[in-house]
């Protein structure tokens, strides 16, 4: 599932990490989970972390050992907006690539 249309003209580190976050909105991602689904350095997804968290895009919640980020719910798209069909893989893919 990919992030509401709303917040895909941000920056394409943030909306790489948001789309991370809506896949595992239940349980969360840690910074180094994120970081094995971003395909950049960590102080660039501390960087987009921060710019997120001041939007109110994400929210951070420390759990027994770890600290977990989840995304806000306006950032998880309705369903009922693209009929109730996730993206295809191909088109993820289309997404994701340089063109």
């Amino acid at each position: 599932m990919t992030i509401g249309q709303d917040y895909l003209d941000r920056d394409d580190v943030e909306v790489e990490v948001l789309d991370a976050l809506v896949d595992r909105r239940e349980d969360g991602m840690t910074v180094f989970e994120l970081r094995t689904h971003v395909g950049v350095d960590i102080d660039e997804i501390e960087a987009a972390l921060s710019r997120l968290d001041e939007d109110g895009l994400i929210t951070v919640e420390k759990e027994a050992e770890r600290t977990v980020i989840l995304p806000d719910e306006r950032v998880i798209p309705d369903p009922d907006e693209d009929g109730g069909h996730d993206q295809s893989l191909i088109d993820e893919i289309r997404d994701r690539l340089p063109f």
